[in-house]
């Protein structure tokens, strides 16, 4: 039978601004220099591409961000100023075809200089991470034994198809199977088009509260996950032991309480800041809600309660 009342969204994680980082080391020139000017930057200049320099600087930049170690710096330096080079010619070429004035194009590049500046000022505010110690790191693992000690692994089998596909039909026939091979001899029949897969995601990939739903249902009972075009229905083939140890789990353990650390310094500035600051709300439609906004976590707690798992499915479960 259907599980009709598995649900769950798993948080997304927010993303950094490295991708904002990138673009506008790709465009910066159209919002600075106007279309035919020629930019004079400072530092000792290594070529000249229809006169705009590129510089030491830039190069100096470019290998930081890559994170090039010593012993290969030469070897990266060529390859980085090649790409410097490209990038320059798109620039120059789109500064020939006016794309510095697309309204989409300064839109991006505002966009890009306020994450670049937001992100500086916290890490200005934050400084370097502070490492965790030995006695945190150890307590995180033991109250989540979840994660690492008592970690399960569960395989799953499932059949993908177009979510246009998954029709009253299509779930009524899923309702009454008794296993995957059933629902499958039924689409074939059908001509309905699908794929044939399989998943392993282990207890520390997954919300806590989803986790223990996957582990206690009965091996073979089917549930659906909706992503977007495609849907997936899936069954436990199995639920294995899959212990990770204290010295395994170190290195991952301090990343993430690194990470929470530093969103903890975030959210207090940005708190402050809220505080000291007059902001007016001028369409009412625009405003937040009053109440506390909910985090994430209870967010996901919450879309679990519901109770068509057809309709929603449990997003990120791949």
């Amino acid at each position: 039978m259907l599980n009709q009342d598995l649900l769950s969204a798993v948080p997304v994680v927010g993303r950094t601004p490295r991708a904002s980082l990138l673009l506008v080391a790709l465009v910066a020139a159209l919002g600075l220099t106007a279309c035919g000017q020629k930019e004079s930057k400072p530092g000792q200049s290594l070529v000249s591409v229809d006169g705009t320099e590129i510089t030491v600087l830039q190069l100096n930049d470019e290998l930081q961000r890559a994170g090039v170690a010593s012993a290969q710096k030469d070897a990266a330096s060529k390859q980085l100023l090649a790409q410097l080079v490209d990038r320059q010619l798109l620039v120059n070429q789109a500064n020939k075809d006016k794309l510095d004035r697309d309204p989409k194009v300064l839109a991006a590049l505002e966009r890009s200089k306020a994450l670049i500046l937001a992100e500086a000022y916290l890490q200005k505010q934050i400084g370097a991470p502070t490492r965790p110690t030995k006695d945190e790191v150890a307590a995180y693992f033991e109250k989540n034994p979840q994660f690492f000690a008592s970690r399960k692994l569960l395989e799953m089998r499932q059949l993908v198809l177009a979510t246009k596909d998954l029709t009253d039909e299509v779930k009524a026939v899923i309702d009454g199977a008794k296993n995957l091979d059933d629902v499958a001899g039924w689409l074939d029949q059908h001509q309905v088009k699908y794929a044939r897969g399989q998943a392993n995601r282990t207890t520390a990939d997954l919300p806590a509260e989803l986790s223990s739903k996957l582990i206690s249902m009965p091996k073979g009972q089917l549930f659906i996950v909706r992503e977007g075009e495609r849907s997936l229905l899936m069954s436990i083939a199995d639920v294995k032991d899959s212990p990770v140890t204290l010295e395994q789990s170190t290195a991952q353990i301090e990343q993430f309480l690194m990470a929470q650390k530093n969103k903890q310094s975030a959210d207090a500035e940005l708190a402050r800041l809220r505080a000291a600051a007059k902001i007016d709300y001028l369409n009412g439609a625009t405003a937040p809600a009053k109440a506390a906004e909910t985090p994430p976590a209870a967010s996901a707690g919450a879309a679990a309660s519901g109770s068509d798992a057809t309709a929603r499915g449990v997003a990120g479960l791949k």
